[in-house]
Parts: C-alpha cells; sequence; structure tokens
C-alpha cells in the first residue's frame, strides 16, 4: 500500500499522546479515511470508535474479496451484496476513486483492447502505458485527482473509465442510473458516500477482547 507511512506517522503520535498503544490501527485508518476525503472537498461523516486490530489479517486474504479491476457487473453486484452492500453502495463507494491513481499494468489491456472506451481517452493514456514496459506508470482515474468530486463519474458517462470495473457501473446495465445521477448532483453523491462509508465500517468490526491493540499497523503483535 503506498503512502502507509503516512499511517505509520499518525499512530506514532497518537501513542506518544496517550502514553501506550491504547488506540488501534483500524481506528486510525477509519479516522484518517475520514479526514483525507473531507480535506480534498468531499463530505464528512461520524465514524464509529473501538474497533480492534486482527491477530490474522493477511494481503491474500484482502485480495480474495476486494473485487478485480476486470470485474463486470454481475461480479461488482455479487462481491458487494457477499459484504451486505447493495448497488447503490457499490456505485457510491466506487467514487473515491475520484481521488486515486492506478498503475499500467491494472489498465492497459482495457485502453489497447476495450470497444467501450472513448478513443482519444485511449489514446491519451497510452502516452504514458506503452503495450509493453512502463508497469507501475500512475495515471489517474479522472482528471483532477487532488479534489474529491464528481469527475469519475462524468469520466464514466463519457466511455472514460480507467478501468473495466470502473467503466461497468455505466455500459447498459442496472447501475446507469445511479451514475448519471452522481454525475449530475454532488449532494447526492456525497451523502450516499458518506452513508455507504459508515456501512462498510461496520461490516464485521472486532470490538471488546477480540483482536488486539497493534504495536506496528504493519504486522500482528
Amino acid at each position: 500500500m503506498r503512502g502507509f507511512e503516512v499511517v505509520d506517522q499518525i499512530k506514532a503520535e497518537v501513542d506518544k499522546a496517550c502514553g501506550r498503544p491504547v488506540v488501534s490501527c483500524a481506528d486510525i485508518l477509519a479516522v484518517a479515511a475520514r479526514d483525507s476525503v473531507v480535506a480534498l472537498g468531499g463530505p464528512t461523516w461520524k465514524v464509529r470508535l473501538g474497533r480492534r486490530d486482527s491477530t490474522t489479517a493477511r494481503r491474500t486474504l484482502a485480495d480474495s474479496v476486494i473485487p478485480s479491476a476486470s470485474s463486470d457487473l454481475p461480479a461488482l453486484i455479487n462481491n458487494f451484496k457477499n459484504q451486505g452492500l447493495n448497488k447503490r453502495d457499490l456505485v457510491a463507494l466506487s467514487g473515491d476513486n475520484t481521488i486515486r491513481l492506478s498503475q499500467c499494468a491494472i489498465f492497459r489491456n482495457r485502453i489497447y483492447n476495450a470497444t467501450n472506451i472513448d478513443p482519444a481517452f485511449a489514446k491519451e493514456r497510452r502516452l504514458t502505458c506503452p503495450r509493453i514496459g512502463g508497469n507501475i506508470n500512475l495515471a489517474p482515474f479522472d482528471p483532477m485527482p487532488g479534489r474529491f468530486d464528481t469527475a469519475y463519474f462524468k469520466n464514466l458517462v463519457k466511455k472514460r473509465g480507467l478501468l473495466t470495473s470502473d467503466q461497468a457501473l455505466f455500459n447498459g446495465g442496472s447501475t446507469d442510473k445511479i451514475v448519471k445521477s452522481y454525475s449530475l448532483n454532488p449532494e447526492a453523491f456525497w451523502d450516499d458516500f458518506a452513508k455507504s462509508m459508515i456501512k462498510m465500517g461496520n461490516i464485521k468490526p472486532l470490538t471488546g477482547k477480540k483482536g488486539q491493540i497493534r504495536v506496528d499497523c504493519r504486522k500482528a503483535n
């Protein structure tokens, strides 16, 4: 995960202020996610605290439940349904790609082989993502990655989704209307995004005596 050193810094300051590790890395990440969105012009929401950290968390396990960049709409809907989230949650939470970047290796196939893509957009992305090499070259999901806005959804309407899983949200399927409404109404997106973040934050949290408070967020104690 790029930028995790920021979490390390936050953890160090929180532990220093508290005198010992009493705030979990899970809570720190949840608050940092909220505050990052706010700092970039997005909505705020109330973060429920009291989570504890897992003793068994593994990257392979996380990767197994995170949708693939090549997922189609049915796969995306099913993936979110398995976590207790619906289609509106899927579209709203995908909107956080507006402040993200992706590596060339992940979107290469789409910009060279997809048919549901704006030709001018594909040509632009190919400038920094050749057929061979440049795997870690980065590209934004929308023209203004430093701002939490609705440009991501406007891009989807124009067939400028960077990943296959992005454009799947607006490709003649059941989520088209939600994408269109968000592209036209920032307030609706912000309201739903905040609600969906709260729902996602409440997915099987460890509380009470379960789990642990990690000393180092990068590994179990």
